[in-house]
């Protein structure tokens, strides 16, 4: 075999090799992509659950403010007002979540997911944030001024040790509940399960198409 043609032959078979390179690559892109689809839809059946379940409750207890005001004990009708309050905000994070899932397409570029799945995490923060804060209305509901007016000693010092630990743990997770705090073993504790593990999966994913998109253009 002449040396030209060796040359040809190896040039040939360079080629073969880089062409399947390639191909792999973009089947690997095309694979973690379905991935990344089946991930982000495993996460809306707990978030339609947890919209209808907010909804039911609002619309309950806004009924219940409506017939129980002017008559009902203040500490009720605050403690429901502002629990509701905070519920309602946590239904309006879930809606918008769900917009952002029904808007990701896998096969848009890959900073854009990204970017959706930032506001996912960044919102699924912050509905927990909001949520925990309503901890010290669920210690006060109950009372009546009557009760504390007729308590001994001991029942309002119970009392308010039980509600100035609760202001203490919602105010102490509304502060800490940050990303920069997510190797803590609280914070794994409080985040797991389908509403967290498919996102970070996912944007574990989003970094390898990234990758497999530079090693196709370099």
């Amino acid at each position: 075999m002449q040396e030209t043609e060796f040359l040809n032959l190896w040039k040939s078979l360079d080629e073969r090799i880089t062409e399947n390179l390639h191909l792999n690559r973009i089947q690997a892109e095309e694979i973690t992509r379905l991935k990344i689809k089946s991930l982000l839809s495993s996460m809306r059946p707990i978030k339609v659950f947890a919209l209808a379940v907010g909804v039911v409750w609002i619309v309950w207890v806004d009924g219940l403010l409506v017939v129980t005001f002017g008559n009902a004990s203040p500490f009720f009708w605050w403690s429901a007002l502002f629990q509701v309050v905070l519920c309602k905000m946590a239904v309006g994070i879930y809606l918008y979540q769900l917009l952002l899932l029904a808007g990701t397409d896998i096969a848009e570029p890959v900073l854009e997911t990204q970017a959706r799945l930032a506001r996912l995490k960044a919102t699924t923060l912050s509905v927990t944030r909001i949520l925990f804060l309503q901890l010290p209305a669920w210690t006060t509901f109950y009372l009546t001024p009557a009760m504390l007016r007729d308590s001994p000693l001991l029942g309002l010092m119970i009392q308010f040790l039980v509600t100035a630990s609760a202001v203490v743990a919602a105010g102490w997770l509304f502060i800490h509940i940050r990303e920069k705090n997510k190797d803590a073993r609280w914070f794994r504790v409080l985040f797991s399960g389908r509403e967290w593990d498919p996102l970070l999966k996912s944007l574990e994913l989003l970094d390898q198409t990234r990758d497999y998109q530079g090693t196709r253009t370099s």
